[in-house]
């Protein structure tokens, strides 16, 4: 039994893990249609960036942890309004294809910049020290910064959720997403959502990115990593639907934990199986469009 309720701890980690980095990918796909790759250099980059902050700080507290994700989120969310200008508004016109190699482009800058600026060592940074112990229920232990990590995931999908589906910016976001032409004749300013919706996207990336920077080996080829696991939930759950990424990390999460236990010398081979999977059966997603 204390196998089984690992197993679905470690799955429900996995799922929290990836939605933190999905969340701000399925956003701006849902507004924008564009598929970001540099997203998981954004996410990198936002890890690289609280690390250094916390080795400077030496060991940091819950609240300097927290303060320090946020910087992460603000810088990167700074970066983004510069990345919508410089390349997602010229390529708005033309065909998708250009988008997918522009973003790809710029996660390879991404990973050049980590190289230049912190060698291509692995890093790691200490939890804070509320977080080192772990919670022992019927004898089964779990991580205190694992159970942290859900809480934040499952905080993000409640915020998210609630704007998009119960305030009038959600419903105006929505609007621009479904037809931007009938949204700018009611009055609304599409390319102010359109660059807000990128700012908000990256600067989830930056928080993600500062949050996982204490469970992540911090690596140059750690946002092409991210990338494809965030690709996996949001295509899986409906593309650009923020609920359908939610479910969907939870079902391949839970799936990929499962082939861990099972196979052990094949980690993630559960995944692209789940994947495969539940696209021939559902091949638009587990929930369609923008919710």
């Amino acid at each position: 039994m204390e196998q089984y309720v690992l197993v679905a701890f470690n799955g429900v980690s996995w799922a929290m893990t990836v939605f933190l980095v999905a969340a701000g990918l399925t956003l701006v796909f849902g507004i924008l249609h564009v598929l970001n790759f540099a997203h998981g250099g954004f996410v990198m980059l936002g890890s690289y960036l609280a690390y250094s902050i916390l080795a400077v700080t030496g060991e940091s507290s819950l609240a300097l942890f927290m303060g320090v994700s946020l910087l992460s989120a603000l810088a990167l969310g700074l970066m983004g309004a510069f990345f919508d200008r410089l390349v997602l508004r010229r390529l708005r016109v033309v065909s998708e294809s250009y988008s997918l190699i522009a973003t790809y482009a710029v996660l390879l800058l991404c990973e050049g910049l980590v190289k230049l600026c912190w060698g291509e060592d692995f890093r790691s940074t200490p939890p804070p020290a509320e977080l080192t112990g772990a919670l022992t229920l019927s004898g089964v232990p779990f991580p205190s910064f694992v159970i942290f990590i859900i809480v934040c995931g499952l905080v993000t999908f409640a915020v998210l959720d609630c704007i998009s589906n119960r305030t009038t910016l959600g419903k105006t976001v929505m609007s621009v997403a479904k037809d931007p032409w009938m949204a700018s004749l009611l009055g609304i300013n599409v390319g102010i959502v359109l660059t807000g919706t990128v700012v908000v996207g990256v600067a989830l990336a930056g928080l993600a990115g500062g949050l996982l920077s204490v469970n992540q080996s911090l690596s140059p080829g750690m946002g092409s990593a991210l990338i494809i696991q965030a690709f996996g939930v949001i295509i899986v759950g409906g593309m650009g639907n923020v609920r359908g990424a939610f479910l969907a990390s939870l079902l391949l999460g839970l799936m990929t934990a499962l082939g861990d236990n099972l196979l052990p010398d094949i980690p993630g081979l559960f995944f692209y199986v789940a994947l495969v999977t539940i696209l021939l059966w559902r091949p638009k997603g587990l929930l369609k469009g923008l919710h």
